[in-house]
């Protein structure tokens, strides 16, 4: 019972924090966003650390960081593949891919469920593809490579769950610190050097521009207002916080329950970001996706069940 609502909660909260991260990515670089959101995260835990036992375990250490390198691999391809298109096509793939990626591995290491238990991965893995699906009006077939990313994504973030439930049960918030700290380093590392490459193709561009009346220095784009960065900073640091609260609960149900189990409730969570998108947004919810939330349900309470 606690695994259903630890997994099917969480699952919410994750598509809430997407839902920020997206809105924030429209203010600002969309890496950018991510180096922000993993490092507010980070300051949460550390904030969160002192009150909650954990021992700092080699293995606690290792998978902790390792899944923090998935982590960013996974984001990257996921934005990449995604802007590729089409979303409605791999968006519910990458889904899938990081519900299967998990459910095998749980299965193959001993995870055992009632009958009723099956039928319902099967249903979720439905309500997955069903929640994900956003129709678009003359969507293009999908690339080889926009595909293949997809499936690179959702096989990371995959790993990432199996490798924090790898993690020893007495560790606590450990690998989750772990996680953000590596996240967070490589991400802005890669903003870091994306910057100076652009500073320099700039200064190049100025010295090789032909002089004319009034010296003009060339940019690839106008700056953003500080307004809106100031808006796009202040999403970003929030996804990162409710982003932290998604995974505690994301652990809190492994440590409870079955990384099979988990794995599929946790895959809906686009259902969080469609949901606040028709609140927030006033978006509409196509009648395939209302199906989708349904099965879900359905299958959460199944779940509960088994």
């Amino acid at each position: 019972m606690l695994t259903a609502v630890f997994g099917l909660t969480g699952a919410l909260i994750f598509g809430s924090a997407d839902f920020l991260g997206g809105l924030a990515a429209k203010r600002m670089s969309s890496l950018l966003v991510t180096a922000v959101a993993a490092a507010s995260g980070l300051v949460a835990l550390l904030l969160a650390l002192p009150f909650v036992v954990g021992v700092w375990s080699p293995s606690a250490v290792l998978w902790g960081g390792l899944s923090g390198v998935s982590g960013a691999i996974a984001i990257s391809l996921l934005y990449t593949c995604l802007a590729i298109g089409p979303m409605s096509i791999l968006s519910p793939l990458t889904a899938v891919v990081s519900a299967v990626v998990p459910m095998t591995v749980g299965l193959a290491g001993g995870d055992r469920l009632a009958p009723i238990g099956y039928w319902a991965l099967g249903l979720a893995l439905v309500a997955v593809v069903l929640v994900g699906f956003v129709p678009e009006r003359g969507a293009v077939r999908p690339s080889l490579l926009g595909v293949l990313m997809a499936l690179g994504s959702g096989t990371m973030i995959g790993a990432f769950m199996v490798m924090i439930d790898l993690t020893p049960a007495d560790s606590g918030l450990v690998p989750l610190v772990m996680n953000r700290a590596v996240n967070a380093a490589i991400m802005f590392s890669v903003v870091g050097l994306l910057a100076l490459l652009a500073l320099r193709r700039r200064r190049s561009l100025v010295t090789t521009a032909p002089m004319t009346g009034s010296f003009r220095p060339v940019t690839d784009a106008a700056p953003q207002p500080r307004s809106t960065l100031t808006i796009g900073l202040r999403l970003a640091v929030a996804c990162g916080v409710i982003d932290v609260v998604a995974n505690v609960l994301l652990l809190l149900g492994m440590r409870a329950g079955d990384l099979s189990v988990m794995s599929v409730l946790t895959a809906m969570y686009p259902a969080g970001t469609i949901l606040l998108a028709a609140v927030v947004l006033r978006e509409r919810i196509a009648p395939v996706q209302w199906l989708g939330l349904a099965l879900a349900l359905g299958a959460a309470g199944m779940l509960a069940l088994a």
